[in-house]
Parts: C-alpha cells; sequence; structure tokens
C-alpha cells in the first residue's frame, strides 16, 4: 500500500530561493495488487514501483504535479531536474504536490532486470519481458489510483518521460489539465532507434553480458554512454567545452577524457540490462500504433498542452516537436535557443520557467 497523502495548502505563497538545496525526500513503494498484462503479450508478476512525492495536497485537490523522467534518472526530480523543481523553483513543493515516479525497466526501485523473481528468487538479467511505453504508463496509472489522485494539474515530461506524459495524456484525457512536453516525439524515430541499436550492440559485444550477473556488460555499457553523449550534446557544445587550448597535444586530448568519463560515471550508478530494456522501450513508442495513425492519435488529447523544442537537438529534432503541436489541438509551441542540444531540457531550466510561467498566466487567464 502507498502511504496516505499529506495535506497542506495549494498555489500561492512559498519561498524564493532558487539556490536552496532541497529536503532529501523518502523513496516509496508500491507494489500493483495483480500481474501486470503487457501489450506485448504475456505479463509481468505484480511489479513494485519506487515514487517520491514532495509538498502537500491543498483542500480541492487540484494541485498536483506528475513528472514523468527520463531514460537513465530516477524518481528523485528535485536530484536531477534542480532549477525547475525545488524550494524557490517554478514547481516549488510551497505551492505544488509533486509526484515522480521510477519506471518498470529502470534499477532505481522499480521492477527491473535486476529484481528477484519472487518465485525463482533470481534475477532475469536478458530474459526481463520488452515493455512498451504503453506498459509503463500502466504502472503509473495503477499508481495515480492508489493515491487517490482524480485529477492531475500538470503531466511533464522530456525524452523518455515526454513520451510517457504524452501516452498518458492520451489513455486518460479527463485527468490531466495542462500537459508540457519537452524534446520529445510521437513516435521514435528510424534515428533515434537506430543509435539505440548501436549502443545495445556495444553492450552485447562485451562478453560479461552474457553472464548475466549485476555487474555484466559494465564495460560495454560505458561505450554505449558515450555513443549516446553524442546524440545528446552538440556540435558547439563540444567545441566550447572540450576544445584544447593549445595546439601542443598529439593524443589524452580532453573530448576523450570527456567521453571516457561519462562512460564510467553511468556505469556506476546504472547497468548493461536496464540500458538495454529501457532503449527497447524507447522504440517501441509510436502513440498512432491501433489508433489510426499518429495525427489521429493526437488530436484526441484534451488537455492544455505546452510543447518545447530546442534548437540544437539532433536527436529529437524541432520538426518532431513542431509535429505535435500541429496535432494536438490548441498546442502551444515554444523553442529554446540552446547550444546543449537534446540534453538543453535538463539543464536550460531558467528558460523553460520562462515559458512555463507564460504556459501557466494564459492558463490562469481562461
Amino acid at each position: 500500500m502507498a502511504p496516505p497523502l499529506p495535506e497542506g495548502r495549494g498555489p500561492g505563497g512559498g519561498v524564493n530561493a532558487r539556490t536552496q538545496k532541497p529536503k532529501q525526500m523518502p523513496t516509496h513503494q508500491f507494489q500493483l495488487p495483480h500481474p501486470l498484462p503487457l501489450e506485448n503479450g504475456g505479463q509481468l508478476t505484480p511489479p513494485t514501483v519506487a515514487y517520491q512525492t514532495w509538498g502537500h495536497l491543498n483542500g480541492a485537490r487540484d494541485n498536483v504535479v506528475w513528472v514523468c523522467h527520463a531514460l537513465t534518472a530516477n524518481a528523485d526530480a528535485a536530484d536531477w531536474w534542480p532549477g525547475l523543481v525545488g524550494p524557490g523553483c517554478h514547481f516549488d513543493p510551497a505551492d505544488w504536490f509533486i509526484v515522480c515516479a521510477n519506471v518498470l525497466g529502470s534499477c532505481y526501485g522499480s521492477t527491473g532486470p535486476l529484481t528477484p523473481d519472487p518465485e525463482t528468487g533470481r534475477a532475469t538479467f536478458q530474459d526481463f519481458p520488452l515493455l512498451t511505453v504503453r506498459d509503463l504508463v500502466a504502472a503509473h496509472e495503477a499508481l495515480r489510483e492508489e493515491l487517490g489522485l482524480a485529477r492531475v494539474h500538470t503531466l511533464i515530461g522530456g525524452s523518455l518521460g515526454g513520451q510517457q506524459a504524452l501516452e498518458w495524456a492520451l489513455q486518460q484525457p479527463a485527468v490531466f489539465e495542462n500537459l508540457v512536453l519537452l524534446a520529445t516525439n510521437a513516435r521514435h524515430s528510424a534515428w533515434g532507434i537506430a543509435f539505440n541499436e548501436a549502443q545495445r550492440l556495444a553492450i552485447f559485444a562485451d562478453a560479461t553480458y552474457q553472464l548475466n550477473t549485476p555487474a555484466g556488460g559494465a564495460a560495454g555499457l560505458r561505450a554505449a554512454r558515450a555513443m549516446a553523449l553524442l546524440s545528446y550534446r552538440s556540435y558547439q557544445a563540444y567545441g566550447r567545452t572540450q576544445t584544447e587550448p593549445t595546439d601542443a597535444l598529439l593524443t589524452d586530448f580532453r573530448a576523450a577524457a570527456y567521453q571516457r568519463y561519462q562512460g564510467d560515471k553511468l556505469a556506476a550508478r546504472f547497468d548493461a540490462y536496464s540500458y538495454v530494456a529501457l532503449t527497447r522501450t524507447m522504440d517501441s513508442h509510436n502513440v498512432g500504433r491501433n489508433r489510426g495513425g499518429v495525427a489521429a492519435a493526437l488530436r484526441r488529447v484534451r488537455a492544455r498542452t505546452l510543447v518545447i523544442g530546442i534548437t540544437s537537438d539532433g536527436l529529437f529534432p524541432v520538426a518532431e516537436q513542431q509535429l505535435l503541436a500541429r496535432h494536438i489541438p490548441g498546442a502551444m509551441y515554444a523553442e529554446m535557443d540552446s547550444a546543449y542540444g537534446h540534453d538543453g531540457f535538463l539543464l536550460e531550466t531558467a528558460q523553460i520557467t520562462h515559458f512555463l510561467e507564460r504556459f501557466h498566466s494564459l492558463t490562469y487567464a481562461h
């Protein structure tokens, strides 16, 4: 069972201290009361969803913000989205009741490839079933119902989180009042799938992946992360931060060291089996599947929608966000001018806040 929800005050007031470090919140565990039927067939033994909350529900219970995280993030949105979630930020726990749940397939508390099967006591590793974005949504919908949140004021997510938020808004149009989609798309592109497959090939080339141990595939995961980073950042970002200040070097370039550092950093906190599982989940994303195509599906969205693109995003180009805004009824489109590429949706919180303030001011005006 999920813990009872705290009651408190809603929008209005709150501190204005953007540098204030958010309080570390406990991670809760919710186990679905029944096996989860999967879109690809079969079912997942009653899975567990890890989640965190910040703030308090107001008396009307209409101040809920639900944050959907990206590929390798976790339920601690105040940690990985500083400047947007936390005291003094746009989504301030003094004003909002904020929920962020870890996706199935991850390694941050929700059921994933390293979770022991309750019947055998062994983790499934490579045998973990294919999960689609719709399966992730089904698990979080069960959590929403458990928490008794009949309405969500704002549902927000970027990248994989945006794919999940969009799919959820389509499935439950009466639940979500506002939808914010950043650097995401209606279906995962051939370009994105190719990037994911290249990363998986690097993991599969690591012989330890076949050993089915928690550390299996770690070297391949390092290489995969180095590949992924090239799609997350831009040519300009690397040129600005990783170019050598002198002409003397013939080896040991800072750009190469940066790739190794980022690979090591992910391998220390994530596992190869979850990475394979979640990149396959991203590949499955297509809101038009069995709904008459993408355009017809997007027309089903009823939430007031803000779509944000990033000028330098090579992985999710702005054309993909423009398509969303073109077909979602009444959607607003905004574009961030950023040199950070796809990672701009995590880093450009000042620009995101500006767009959110404009969006919400128009929301209240209507």
